[in-house]
């Protein structure tokens, strides 16, 4: 029953709002946060697109964060430069690692100037009591902010300045961690492997498809992580350059693979030069667009990223199909030359359910899935063209099984 603030929101206010804030005070960024829009029974997608529209009036050049404390779906890049997609951030591990979290699986939706948020850093807390008398380690710091670097978050510094400490300045002012993030590639990275409890993410910087990637090794967990992490799985071969961007060291040449065993709540980000760039072969569901996903969790069987022990990365995309629009979608699926290739996937839950393929818009119908809800495979032969190729999965009348990843091989 409290009234405080009835009344004193945007909603109702748009143009004034941006006429003040746009015009007369020549701000060019804000972030709109979603406090009331649930009580209100109020639609995210036309409250945030009508304050979009009021502001265009004004300057269409203005960056707008939407804060709807979950990602919001894939209408947001209309309408904003930026969106969050968790709850608020705290200044101790367990909200940092719930953070990252939220974003392992959302790099199919960070490009081309529209970014996930993952709030405010918290580097620099000391005993704030706002936070409720919280800090991070220097470990957890440096873990905190690289990863916000090579996932491409937004950058912004939420700590008291006047009371920041040398060492957290020092890292805030790492250029190499930064460049990741300001690469003009612009890209998220995404989850190549999950063993264990580590991650390894990796993304490519400077060029395209170049011979230069970022990769973190991340660990979550409250014990050391063992990483082994395969040159192949990143998509390099021959001898592969590795350099410490936290520590500003180059590690040296290396065959075959990367090992590194990490701490506890840390995380290490290197810049890796290969000799050459493979093709890549393995492409999984969690790192698929999905055009009608949101976080919201209004809709029990929207399609989603969910966990499966059983699956490749310990992850999968379930409620796909039921009409055309529902559909994964892998929009940068490479072949070098182009040609004939193999392509198998990897699916669960193939019972009364059938799956429609489409590459580059040839349709391949499959009614004939394994009756029953453990995992299986199936091959189908398939045409690439040379570059990117587009490929969709999903049921246009029912149900598509849950997919796990595609393999794809060059046919003899």
């Amino acid at each position: 029953n409290d009234t405080v603030g009835v009344g004193a929101g945007i909603y109702g206010h748009e143009s004034q709002d941006a006429r003040l804030y746009f015009g007369d005070w020549g701000f060019d960024f804000i972030k709109i946060d979603y406090c009331g829009g649930d009580v209100l029974g109020l639609s995210e997608k036309e409250r945030y697109t009508s304050i979009r529209n009021s502001i265009d009036k004004v300057n269409k050049d203005v960056s707008v964060n939407i804060c709807r404390w979950a990602f919001p779906g894939t209408w947001a890049k209309d309408v904003a430069t930026s969106w969050r997609i968790s709850g608020d951030i705290n200044a101790h591990w367990n909200s940092l690692k719930y953070v990252v979290g939220k974003n392992l699986y959302l790099s199919a939706y960070a490009g081309n100037g529209h970014y996930n948020d993952m709030d405010m850093m918290v580097i620099g807390f000391r005993n704030d009591s706002k936070v409720g008398g919280k800090e991070l380690t220097p470990t957890e710091e440096e873990a905190h902010f690289g990863l916000w670097c090579i996932m491409s978050s937004p950058l912004l510094i939420g700590c008291n300045l006047e009371n920041l400490p040398e060492s957290s300045l020092e890292l805030l002012t790492n250029k190499e961690l930064i460049a990741l993030n300001q690469d003009a590639l612009g890209l998220q990275a995404y989850v190549v492997q999950h063993e264990n409890e580590g991650y390894v993410l990796v993304k490519d910087i400077e060029q395209k498809r170049g011979n230069v990637r970022a990769v973190a090794l991340y660990n979550p967990s409250d014990t050391v992580c063992s990483f082994s992490v395969s040159f192949a799985s990143l998509e390099f071969g021959g001898k592969v350059k590795v350099r410490d961007l936290a520590k500003h060291t180059d590690l040296g040449s290396f065959s075959d693979s990367f090992e590194q065993t990490l701490p506890a709540h840390s995380a290490m980000f290197l810049r890796m030069e290969g000799d050459t760039r493979l093709e890549p072969t393995l492409y999984e569901a969690e790192c698929a667009y999905l055009p009608l996903f949101d976080d919201l969790g209004k809709n029990p069987k929207g399609i989603t990223y969910a966990h499966d022990k059983e699956a490749s990365g310990k992850m999968k995309v379930k409620f796909l199909g039921g009409q055309s629009e529902n559909y994964a979608e892998w929009r940068e699926v490479y072949s070098e030359k182009g040609g004939r290739y193999q392509m198998t996937i990897h699916y669960s839950h193939g019972h009364q359910r059938q799956l429609e393929v489409a590459v580059n818009g040839t349709v391949t119908r499959i009614d004939r899935l394994a009756n029953d809800d453990n995992h299986h495979q199936l091959s189908i032969p398939v045409e690439l063209k040379a570059g990117y190729n587009v490929v969709r999965m999903g049921n246009s009348y029912n149900w598509a099984p849950d997919i796990d990843c595609f393999t794809l091989t060059k046919a003899l």
